[in-house]
């Protein structure tokens, strides 16, 4: 499971991004002061560290200038109040990988975790090429053949199915593909999630009907899965 360290001393702020980020099935870790925070970001392994700039006993300025000194090569999200362009470039060169100002939305403060982790190669290795049944993926050339014949899929199926493959055996729900395959900052409805899935059926499933491997989860979402049952 992925391990995530949040230093922040505000209650509200910590309660919800500890609640929110669980639900996304997360592991969270809570320091409410730069002392703590420092000593665990050095001393224990996390995926990801979550950094508020205003800290009690040591700001997160200095926290994060502690861990990269100490070699720690976590990726460091800065939360912070301030909003000027130079706050912003202060904290990425002290070392942090991203920064977002208070208030935000926790689809963006999701979708930016992933996108941080995806980066670090945390959450899953780049599949290039993948097959299935009578199907050869290859993503790099964006090429879907069946049988041996080559099959019309758009840029966007291809991000689809690419992240359905990456998650092969798992659920993925409607909102993790608008957020991950569509970004945070668009956001079409879920109808449209389903639109894709019924185009990719008919492309890769012999009933799309009655499909053996974009499975349809009821109220949860997707599941991708490489043997037909």
């Amino acid at each position: 499971m992925i391990r995530i360290l949040i230093i922040e001393d505000d209650p509200a702020v910590l309660q919800g991004l500890t609640e929110s980020l669980e639900a996304e099935h997360f592991q969270i870790e809570q320091a409410r002061d730069g002392v703590v925070g420092s000593e665990l970001g050095r001393e224990t392994r996390f995926d990801l560290i979550i950094l508020d700039l205003l800290l009690p006993r040591k700001n997160g300025e200095e926290v994060c200038r502690e861990l990269r000194a100490a070699g720690v090569e976590t990726p460091i999200l800065i939360l912070s109040s301030k909003t000027e362009e130079t706050d912003k470039v202060l904290g990425l060169e002290l070392g942090a990988d991203d920064y977002m100002t208070k208030p935000f939305g926790i689809r963006e403060m999701v979708a930016r975790i992933r996108a941080l982790l995806r980066r670090q190669g945390t959450l899953c290795p780049e599949i290039n090429e993948f097959s299935f049944g009578d199907i050869e993926v290859d993503f790099r050339k964006q090429e879907l053949t069946r049988r041996g014949e080559l099959q019309k899929i758009t840029a966007k199926e291809f991000e689809v199915l690419h992240y359905l493959i990456e998650h092969e055996d798992r659920v993925v729900s409607r909102q993790q593909l608008l957020e991950e395959v569509w970004g945070y900052a668009r956001y079409p409805s879920t109808r449209t999630v389903d639109n894709f899935i019924l185009s990719l059926r008919k492309k890769i499933e012999d009933d799309p009907a009655n499909p053996n491997h974009i499975l349809t989860v009821h109220t949860a979402g997707y599941k991708f899965v490489s043997r037909a049952s």
